[in-house]
């Protein structure tokens, strides 16, 4: 069972002004037989809550994966790609750019997304964008080579 949290980042949400359907539609898009969910916050656009949260997650809650979604674009308080690559100890690129690269196919606005991915101890953190239908579309593109990602992480190489 692959371990998860989420986060999502978002001044309205974090005031409960919306509702939260960007961290719903990651939830609705993982089979429960693969992955559990042991994490789920909520927080504003700040980078101290956002590296607060990634750093927890990571370092005592021990999730094999973190998915933020939220703060990736051009906004001015658009800064959960500053707080992941502040956590993070390597970055892994790939995971970016193939969903940027599959969202090109869609909509040329997926060009503007600065999500990254990034690895911090034996948890693999990806930022997805904010809205639910590109989340879905994002996760549709990386969600088959993510036990791969966990084991090889954790050390148990190639299958």
């Amino acid at each position: 069972m692959i371990k998860v949290a989420i986060l999502t980042v978002s001044d309205s949400r974090s005031q409960r002004k919306r509702e939260d359907a960007s961290g719903q539609t990651i939830k609705n898009m993982l089979d429960a037989d693969k992955f559990e969910i042991c994490e789920y916050k909520v927080v504003p656009d700040e980078q101290k809550d956002i590296k607060k949260e990634l750093t927890c997650f990571a370092d005592e809650v021990k999730a094999d994966i973190v998915f933020t979604t939220g703060g990736t674009g051009l906004g001015p308080r658009d800064v959960t790609p500053e707080a992941t690559a502040a956590v993070c100890e390597k970055m892994v690129p790939g995971l970016s750019e193939a969903m940027r690269f599959e969202g090109l196919k869609k909509t040329k606005n997926a060009m503007l997304s600065r999500g990254v991915a990034g690895i911090r101890g034996n948890t693999l953190i990806i930022n997805l964008p904010g809205s639910p239908k590109a989340v879905k579309e994002s996760l549709e593109v990386i969600l088959a080579v993510l036990p791969h990602a966990r084991d090889m992480l954790l050390g148990r190489g190639h299958k």
